[in-house]
């Protein structure tokens, strides 16, 4: 305002304080000085050696004896002072010793505790796993399952994880999951997988020694003409010739729905020597209707196979049931329909209106 030029204050602030000042280098801690020990015993042994020497000297002035009696008696004192210090140095260096040895064997019989305790642990863990895979081979001695595949598995699981292959051994551990799944599963005598399975469905007939009971719903129509349903045909045409008996129901709702196609099927699985039925739901009576909304296969009376439809009428589900209560179920359910068409014309085939 009154034409002064500006300044700019740069060494002082509005308190009229300084700034501090940045912090200096540290200047190092004075060290005090360490006297070698040999210099040390010197020193003490010429103050000693002089101080006894002045003492000889004084008494030698009032008994009168000779200087060479001083100078021995000052080197015999100052000789004596030198071996007191290095005895009192061996000492404390065999208590040093002593203290390192005790250190050394505490150290070392900890350390003997622990590896003795780690090694038998080690031992008990080993043991345990050899008991348990004595074990797990027992039980598999003992089951009705090959032993030799179960060791053929065990083998090529191993050899899978050695690879130098990401790839492989993951796909592999998904695989050895997934089966490890199904048979803890079976054990509880239930599995299941999302979709229609086929492959249980051909490999459980490939399996059974007795009889194969199915019921087949329009939803199975395209099945049959696809190469799994041509695997499944034969596994069954393989089953008849070791004297399995094989029954099979085509399901429709209303006779209506009974054209050639569906009869040219079930004529073909006859030729088969499968004994095929084909019926429709409302010829028969309430009581042998019930329950025959899903398909349905029994196997030796054992095992129950099961597809579940969604909405769209779509296999969404593949269920395995071995419970004694739900296959005896089923084959009721089944022994119902059969029995129903027993009566029906044409060996359960109907024929085309004229």
């Amino acid at each position: 305002m009154n034409g002064a030029p500006t300044t700019t204050a740069t060494t002082t602030t509005t308190t009229g304080q300084s700034p501090p000042a940045a912090p200096g280098p540290r200047r190092p801690e004075p060290r005090g000085l360490r006297v070698p020990p040999v210099l040390m015993k010197i020193l003490v042994t010429s103050l000693v050696f002089v101080i006894a020497l002045l003492v000889t000297n004084a008494l030698d002035q009032k008994q009168g004896a000779g200087d060479v009696w001083n100078l021995t008696a000052s080197v015999v004192i100052g000789g004596a002072a030198l071996i007191v210090q290095y005895l009192v140095d061996f000492e404390k260096r065999l208590e040093e010793i002593e203290t390192g040895q005790s250190d050394l064997i505490r150290d070392v019989k900890d350390n003997l505790v622990n590896h003795h305790v780690a090694l038998t642990e080690l031992v008990d863990d080993r043991f345990r796993q050899i008991n348990a895979a004595t074990e797990l081979f027992s039980n598999v001695d003992r089951s009705v399952l090959r032993s030799d595949a179960v060791i053929k598995l065990a083998r090529r699981a191993t050899e899978c994880g050695q690879l130098n292959n990401e790839t492989v051994k993951t796909f592999a551990s998904l695989e050895i999951e997934r089966l490890a799944g199904l048979l803890e599963n079976l054990s509880s005598r239930s599995a299941d997988c999302l979709g229609e399975n086929q492959d249980w469905l051909i490999g459980l007939t490939q399996c059974i020694s007795h009889s194969l009971d199915a019921t087949s719903t329009s939803v199975d129509r395209d099945f049959w003409d696809s190469e799994p349903a041509a695997r499944y045909l034969e596994a069954q045409t393989d089953a008849v010739s070791k004297g399995v008996t094989i029954r099979r129901l085509f399901l429709v709702d209303i006779p209506e729905e009974i054209d050639d196609e569906v009869r040219a099927l079930c004529s073909n699985q006859r030729a088969l020597n499968i004994d095929a039925r084909l019926v429709a739901l409302s010829e028969l009576p309430p009581w042998a209707r019930h329950g025959t909304k899903s398909d349905f296969i029994v196997f030796d009376r054992e095992l129950s196979y099961e597809i579940d439809q969604d909405t769209n009428d779509v296999n969404a589900k593949t269920t395995l049931n071995a419970r004694s209560a739900h296959v005896e179920h089923r084959m009721r359910q089944f022994t119902r329909l059969w029995d129903a068409t027993l009566g029906l014309p044409d060996e359960g085939i109907p024929q085309p209106a004229h």
